[in-house]
Order: structure tokens, then sequence, then C-alpha cells
């Protein structure tokens, strides 16, 4: 797993993917918050709604585009791509789907190679 500092590094493609990810996280919380006061909440109001949607809406665009565009540079599998795009459905499951694919190495150009050379391929040994 790459260390806490080189997590969001904006130069590679994973750090974009990371930060998107964790972006669109944040604006579906922000989103589910703006619904609760919508429909439950008290008072009620939908300037949570009105703010969040258009905010996730554009986000979840970008982490889709994002994970196509690492998908095919780290040439991931069919049950990968299946994987990314449910974590982009599934409330916070952008940031699980990041967490998973960082630990199993499927964030790193190499990765293809990687998972094919080693025996079990999953997760990559620590040195």
């Amino acid at each position: 797993m790459a260390p806490m500092t080189r997590s969001f590094d904006l130069r590679t493609r994973a750090g974009w993917f990371r930060l998107i990810a964790l972006a669109e996280a944040v604006s579906w919380a922000g989103l589910l918050v703006g619904m609760y006061f919508k429909y439950l909440g008290s008072p009620r109001t939908e300037i949570g709604v009105k703010v969040f949607g258009p905010i996730h809406g554009g986000v979840f665009v970008a982490f889709v585009v994002a994970a196509v565009l690492v998908g095919v540079a780290c040439k991931w599998d069919v049950a990968t791509w299946i994987l990314a795009l449910l974590a982009s459905i599934v409330p916070l499951a952008s940031v699980i789907f990041v967490m998973w694919a960082d630990r199993t190495a499927r964030l790193s150009p190499d990765a293809a190679a990687e998972l094919v050379t080693r025996p079990g391929g999953a997760i990559p040994e620590t040195t």
C-alpha cells in the first residue's frame, strides 16, 4: 500500500482517481444528508439536495471517466471493471473500492503483469 504522503499524488492517474473517489464519497454523504432534511428532517428544506445534487452528479461522471482511464492504463479484468462501476453507484463504496484496488495492486500501470506473474495473484507481498 502506498504511504499516506503519496496517496493523492496528482502527478499520477491513481492519485487523481483516489482524490475523485474521495470527492465522490463526500458528495454522496452530502446528498444523503440533504435528502434526509428534504424528506424527514426538521426543518424541511430542499437546499441540501439543490446544492449537493449537481455537485454529486459532476463528481460521479468524473469518477466514471477516471475509472475508465485508470482501468485502461492498468489493464483491469472484467470483474474489476464491474466492481468499479458498482462502486460508483453504491453510497461511499468508491473509497472502499480504491482501498481494495490499492491492496491488490490494481492501481499501478504494471498491475496486470504483476498479478499474472505471481502465484495466487491477488495481494502483493510486502517487504
